[in-house]
């Protein structure tokens, strides 16, 4: 059995401390050294006056008591430093970084540097210039550009591979890229001296290690929402991809993964809990608004990630099925303007929203199903098209009196079932819950009863089907699975489940309009941002679609100061993303392999000794 010497392993560490980065100034070392002193500095700033006045928003004046963006650099700060100090191997720190420090340093310290330097510009451009800025300001500039420099002056070694020969077979290929792989992994963690396992844990510790996982989500996803100005937003979209990206080169994202997946049961549970504690820290319904929005949003995602992340169809016109939805809920929840005179009980209007829209999907699935790739798309394009202008000609005027044209079903009552009246505020261990926060627990039910849906379907044969279908559907067929059939089952239960939100939707609304129903717009929901919203978290996987949805809703919401520019920042922002995680920010195994098959691992082999 080959096992990695201690004499090996100091060789190596040895080699790395000689070795210099990617600015090449410092030995590595000293670069360490530098990263150390800058973050820890950069920490010091942050309880410093950075500005002479409260004119900017957060009022950084104060010493001793940092606020807005300046507690963003302190936790970035202090994640630096303990990144640093992991390198060290100080005792109590090296659990943080597992796969190795330098490259969670290196991020680290970039997000710092980024944070730091958008307030310090943001100051200059608010009030008139850099002379605004007050000692504090200044050194917590300097420190953070310290702590970058360190950082890039880290080695940066790729591992030697050998070359594919052409002539092998493809058996033979997939072997060589597996042990070149694995080669580079035993050499990454040779090499920085972190060959190391996890003691085995107490199931306890493990469910504990889960809750404090949950809790900071629950902090950052509400710090993230309440944020009360704009360039608190900003810096905070910095601080949370920059550190999250971090946090995932530390390896500390891969060891998270694996607990929660070996208590999924136990994490989905714990997950809705967290997300029913949301309304109760907010003081009103400003911010439980955006929630319940949010939550509408990513359930209608989940839905079309069984269309398109499991069965492999391009839906484009998926968020009509949300609008029939809406509208066949509306026209027989009591409104006023619904030409029928109809008021069914809650649980009657979601039958029949869900079921209006289950029925469309087959309509449109039937004929529809037999195409495959661009061809569907298009098709699935112009359902979601005419599904608007027909809403719009049915107004009594160009066709029949059932909708009211473009003014929509206005008035829409608020639920009551059972007494519980969804539009009063209500008492719950001493905290008032207001009209959306009620909504946003009906919404957290259903999307409950999506989720389950989603895994039951996504672990039964039917699931294995879909599977089947979006990696080769001509194999699938020759395997005697029937295409279109299997096909047509995910198309109808995607459309069911977007009725099934969109029947809350016309409640929270009050009104439904064919202009919220649009292939594409600069606020969600609609077709393209629910598509990018799975591409993005995560095709085929079940918290994918439920995080890129919250973030594709969030950001355009708070993005809107920036009027005519905001589509433009966020579309450069996209593109990013999709450079460097093709493969979504929550990916499943198989499309994370397909991805990075050709990656290399930044780390130098090291020999093994006997």
């Amino acid at each position: 059995m080959t096992t990695i010497s201690e004499n090996t392993q100091a060789a190596a560490v040895s080699q790395r401390d000689e070795a210099t980065g990617l600015i090449g100034f410092l030995p590595a070392k000293a670069a360490r050294a530098l990263v150390l002193g800058g973050s820890g500095l950069t920490v010091a700033a942050c309880f410093l006056a950075w500005t002479w006045t409260p004119t900017f928003p957060g009022d950084l004046t104060y010493y001793g008591s940092p606020a807005g963006l300046q507690t963003q650099v302190l936790v970035l700060g202090v994640l630096t430093a303990l990144f640093a100090l992991s390198s060290y191997g100080v005792k109590g720190t090296r659990w943080l970084t597992p796969a190795g420090a330098d490259a969670a340093i290196k991020v680290a310290a970039l997000a710092t540097f980024g944070t730091t330097w958008y307030t310090v510009a943001a100051i200059s451009i608010s009030l008139g210039g850099p002379i605004n800025l007050e000692p504090g300001g200044a050194i917590v500039a300097l420190s953070s550009l310290l702590t970058l420099l360190g950082a890039l002056a880290l080695p940066f070694e790729r591992p030697a591979v050998h070359p594919v020969d052409p002539e092998d077979t493809g058996w033979d290929q997939f072997k060589h890229r597996a042990g070149n792989g694995w080669t580079a992994f035993k050499g990454a963690f040779a090499a920085t001296g972190t060959v190391r396992k996890l003691p085995p844990m107490h199931s306890t510790v493990e469910i504990l290690i889960i809750t404090g996982i949950l809790a900071a989500a629950l902090g950052v996803f509400t710090y993230g929402v309440g944020t009360e100005y704009d360039e608190l937003f900003l810096g905070f979209l910095i601080t949370a991809g920059l550190g999250f990206a971090a946090i995932n080169k530390s390896g500390l994202m891969q060891q998270a993964t694996q607990l929660t997946k070996k208590h999924q049961n136990l994490t989905i549970a714990g997950a809705f809990i967290a997300a029913a504690l949301f309304p109760f820290t907010q003081t009103d319904d400003q911010y439980a608004t955006l929630g319940v929005y949010i939550l509408i949003f990513a359930t209608v995602a989940l839905g079309l990630n069984i269309v398109v992340g499991l069965a492999g169809l391009l839906d484009l016109g998926y968020v009509a099925f949300l609008g029939v939805g809406a509208y066949a809920a509306a026209l027989v929840s009591g409104a006023p303007t619904s030409p029928f005179g109809v008021h069914l009980p809650f649980w009657a209007a979601v039958l029949v929203g869900a079921g209006a829209s289950l029925v469309f999907g087959v309509l449109i699935g039937a004929p529809t199903l037999r195409l495959r790739g661009d061809y569907l798309a298009i098709v699935t394009l112009g359902f979601g098209e005419i599904f608007r202008i027909a809403v719009m000609n049915t107004d009594g005027t160009s066709g029949p009196d059932i909708t009211n044209g473009s003014n929509g079903i206005a008035s829409i009552p608020n639920l009551d079932i059972f007494g519980f009246d969804f539009g009063a505020e209500h008492a719950i261990a001493g905290f008032t819950i207001g009209r959306f926060a009620n909504y946003f627990f009906l919404m957290l039910l259903i999307m409950a009863v999506v989720v389950m849906v989603f895994r039951r379907s996504g672990d039964s044969r039917i699931g294995r089907a879909w599977v089947a279908i979006r990696e080769d559907e001509t194999a699938a067929l020759a395997m005697g699975i029937n295409g279109f059939r299997v096909k047509l089952i995910a198309f109808a239960l995607g459309a069911s489940l977007a009725g099934l939100a969109g029947t809350v939707q016309a409640h929270v609304t009050y009104t439904v309009t064919p202009e919220q129903y649009l292939f594409a717009g600069p606020i969600p929901p609609n077709s393209a941002f629910l598509l990018a919203a799975v591409v993005l978290g995560g095709m085929g996987t079940m918290s994918g679609p439920l995080v890129g949805a919250s973030l594709l809703f969030l950001i355009p919401n708070k993005l809107q100061f920036m009027g005519e520019y905001q589509l433009f920042a966020f579309g450069v922002a996209l593109i990013l993303l999709m450079r460097f995680r093709p493969e979504g920010m929550i990916a499943n195994r198989r499309n994370q392999l397909e991805f990075h098959e050709h990656d290399e691992t930044p780390a130098t082999p090291v020999k093994a000794g006997a």
